[in-house]
């Protein structure tokens, strides 16, 4: 067992687990709401019914406090150092969740104000973590293994999504739709979460990016003691700090990142186009709407529930997919076959849901219907989670210099929250009017998603910091934004051959532990 004592102990495990954890955060908030938006009790304490659009506001409403929450965070990020930041972020999510479960306890008036309330605290909460998290990852893995590693991180957000949701359903069945500990105890479950990581934080090292971009380098070396030993710190450190030399003389604001004239508009433009894609492959609705989704497919409500469920296993077990290919083959492969697939399968749904829609004046037996759509439904998902669900959080953190990679994923976060509001908030209005043919515009949006992804996503896999930051120079002199046209597409595909290994930002700091796992 001393084994497993020394690989629980060890600081690198350490940072992954915790990494992983803090994900999850944003699953459990999708798998949890799921259901609470058809818990009786739950409606009539807010005092709406379920057709009703502020059913979905109460959803979105928490994606404008993500948004707002990772502006913030970056930029305490960046002033206090990313450990702070995560800490106040924990905070404030536990705080909301607190908010959501007291909501209407004992009392009628202001109930569906205090859930808003909480809701948008929560989100300040969680979107802060989905901005800095994938930072503090970025900068403490190599070039070779930032993929797998976020990508093993967002797997945990499909546990905390699992978790959620069977709570939920098992609760529901226990008690019934119209007991209100059937919504409250799920809420209340969440705080496991950020009180757990909470006490854990302490123990974990600031990155040894962030001190030597503040000039600490007493603190700088002690962070990476603690991480590797003396004997690889004194090496670590010194690429760090040539690599820091070179860029600190280039500050990076949002003026920069947002301005079509700006040295950082470029990847700023891919990191929105990525997020913005990502709620276009319509997986957000899915993941809050999913019982709904299931119905419109001709099963009755609790089977529906079941499917929702084992769509969600099976989502979890397909991202294995994502963590053992995202740095074989790359992030583009895997988004552009990804979006393609899923435009597939909303399209084969559109043909489903009607038949199901007109299956008894058609003379269709349901379940010939409704087991090929669950198939499709299944599979479409996995197409999600493997091309879609980490790619997009993983590329903001390999684009920027280090002086504008918070600010980078903050834009990133910023974007998801707005996306997903959008998203979240017109998908029971879509499901009222549109019924099946929602399915079709979805369809026609993967499609979409697929097609600028090949166009003017770089590949940004095996390849250090440096390297990526490099094909936007390269565009701005072949003056064109199309991958296939800048050093004769060569950021098309996963770099060939085996890298040299550099210093600086391109130092694997986790490396060992990801080649091991």
């Amino acid at each position: 067992m001393s084994w497993l004592k020394n690989a629980l102990l060890d600081k690198k495990t350490e940072i992954v687990i915790f990494s992983s954890t803090a994900i999850a955060l944003y699953g459990y908030d999708q798998g949890m709401m799921s259901l609470i938006n058809t818990n009786e009790d739950y409606l009539e304490t807010m005092g709406i019914a379920e057709e009703n659009p502020l059913v979905g506001v109460i959803v979105s409403v928490y994606y404008l406090g993500t948004a707002v929450g990772a502006i913030l965070a970056s930029y305490l990020a960046d002033l206090r150092g990313r450990k702070p930041s995560i800490f106040v972020c924990l905070a404030t999510t536990s705080l909301g969740n607190l908010i959501m479960f007291l909501s209407g306890l004992g009392f009628s008036k202001g109930a569906m104000s205090m859930m808003f309330l909480g809701r948008i605290i929560m989100g300040l909460g969680v979107g802060g973590i989905d901005a800095v998290i994938p930072v503090y990852s970025s900068e403490l893995n190599s070039d070779g293994g930032r993929g797998k590693a976020l990508a093993q991180e967002f797997q945990s957000n499909i546990f905390g999504l699992n978790m959620a949701f069977a709570i939920n359903l098992f609760i529901t069945i226990a008690l019934g739709k119209s007991n209100q500990w059937s919504w409250r105890i799920p809420i209340a479950v969440m705080q496991v979460y950020p009180v757990l990581l909470l006490a854990f934080i302490y123990r974990l090292p600031e990155t040894p990016r962030w001190f030597i971009s503040k000039e600490k380098e007493k603190d700088a070396h002690e962070a990476l003691v603690d991480i590797y030993g003396e004997d690889e710190a004194k090496e670590k450190f010194d690429g760090l700090k040539s690599a820091y030399k070179e860029e600190s003389g280039k500050p990076v604001g949002y003026g920069d990142m947002l301005s079509p004239k700006g040295s950082q508009f470029h990847p700023t433009v891919v990191t929105v186009m990525g997020q913005v894609n990502q709620a276009l492959t319509g997986y957000g609705a899915v993941s809050v709407y999913g019982p709904q989704i299931f119905e419109l497919l001709g099963f009755q409500v609790r089977t529906s529930e079941y499917l929702t469920l084992g769509n969600y296993v099976s989502y979890f077990f397909l991202m294995t997919f994502a963590w053992m290919f995202i740095d074989v083959v790359g992030r583009r492969i895997l988004m552009v076959g990804g979006a393609f697939s899923i435009s597939i399968c909303f399209a084969i749904l559109t043909v489903l849901g009607g038949l199901a829609a007109n299956s008894d004046n058609l003379g269709i037996p349901n379940l010939a219907v409704s087991i090929p759509g669950t198939v499709v439904l299944y599979i479409a998902t996995g197409a999600f989670g493997i091309g879609w669900l980490s790619e997009v959080w993983l590329i903001p953190t390999e684009i920027f210099p280090s002086t504008a990679r918070a600010q980078g994923a903050a834009v990133s976060v910023v974007i998801w929250g707005f996306a997903n509001f959008a998203v979240t908030l017109l998908t029971p209005i879509g499901f009222n009017n549109l019924n099946y043919w929602l399915f079709l515009v979805f369809a026609a949006t993967n499609l979409f998603a697929g097609l600028w992804t090949w166009l003017y996503s770089p590949e940004t896999g095996g390849r250090s910091f440096e390297e990526n930051q490099s094909f936007f120079e390269d565009a701005k002199d072949h003056n064109t934004w199309r991958v296939s046209k800048i050093n004769k597409g060569e950021f098309k595909h996963m770099p060939k051959g085996e890298k040299d290994g550099e210093e600086g930002e391109s130092t694997p700091l986790l490396g060992g532990l990801l080649s091991s796992s």
